[in-house]
């Protein structure tokens, strides 16, 4: 059964699935919409054209889908999307994008720790850890199960690959490559996660390739070219090592070694 505090303020239009738990003084507006099981705590607020997945929890006085702070934003209709069973803790921020139709977009299974925002346009993967105050800017992505520790700085349009580690305090102005820790200020590539990588499962032999391969790009002295064209010639074929090498070739800012 949902359940709706007395000083709760739900907006006309706005639409709450099955068993919802809206707290003392939580505001969700007229665009949103809220999917099975959520629980809005009090004093949260829920705005913009912003959906929420089944089971997701925003906790005391965090704001997800705000106005981008972008001032290049002139209107038109932009939105927020969280998947299922995402955890924002309390005053995490989340705004909506700048461009006509731009989403921000958080998958599930996601934790948001207290103080995190993600400005407008960001794109987390699944299974994404956030630790307390770190900050994100515009149209940042994230992949699949990586962790960020707290009070980091990430720069517009950087990614973070899947797996990553990224430790506390450091400050990310270039992409961060999957399967590896990257911290500091200036930030660096330190080695494989690979307490990470042993947890979630990825086999010994996987390990040491991606071992090597962080050999190659980060402490030979090669530069990445010929330091890709290494890895090609003599590490075996595996799918997180042909994602690590695309995630290379594809950067726009380069990727921290």
């Amino acid at each position: 059964m949902t359940t709706i505090h007395s000083t709760a303020v739900i907006e006309d239009g706005a639409q709450l699935g099955r068993d919802v738990v809206v707290g003392p003084y939580a505001v969700i507006g007229p665009d949103v919409v809220v999917g099975d099981e959520c629980k809005i705590f009090a004093h949260a607020m829920v705005s913009g054209r912003t959906t929420l997945g089944a089971g997701c929890e925003v906790h005391p006085f965090a704001h997800i889908g705000g106005k981008t702070q972008d001032l290049k934003f002139d209107g038109g209709a932009t939105y927020v999307e969280v998947g299922e069973r995402t955890v924002m803790r309390e005053y995490v921020t989340i705004n909506c994008g700048t461009r006509d139709g731009e989403v921000t977009k958080v998958g599930s299974d996601c934790l948001l720790m207290t103080y995190v925002h993600l400005a407008h346009g960001c794109v987390f993967g699944d299974h994404v850890i956030v630790s307390n105050a770190t900050q994100f800017a515009g149209e940042v992505t994230v992949e699949d199960h990586a962790t960020v520790s707290g009070l980091c700085a990430v720069h517009q349009f950087c990614r973070i690959g899947c797996h990553a580690m990224i430790g506390a305090a450091s400050l990310i102005v270039q992409d961060a490559a999957p399967y590896f820790i990257t911290s500091g200020n200036p930030s660096a590539a330190a080695a494989i996660n690979l307490v990470g990588l042993t947890r979630r499962g990825f086999s010994e032999e996987t390990r040491r390739v991606l071992k090597s391969a962080h050999k190659l790009l980060c402490r030979s002295g090669l530069n990445v070219s010929d330091a890709l064209a290494e890895i090609g010639k003599t590490l075996p074929d595996l799918p997180e090592l042909a994602h690590l090498v695309e995630f290379f070739k594809t950067t726009q800012r380069g990727v921290i070694r």
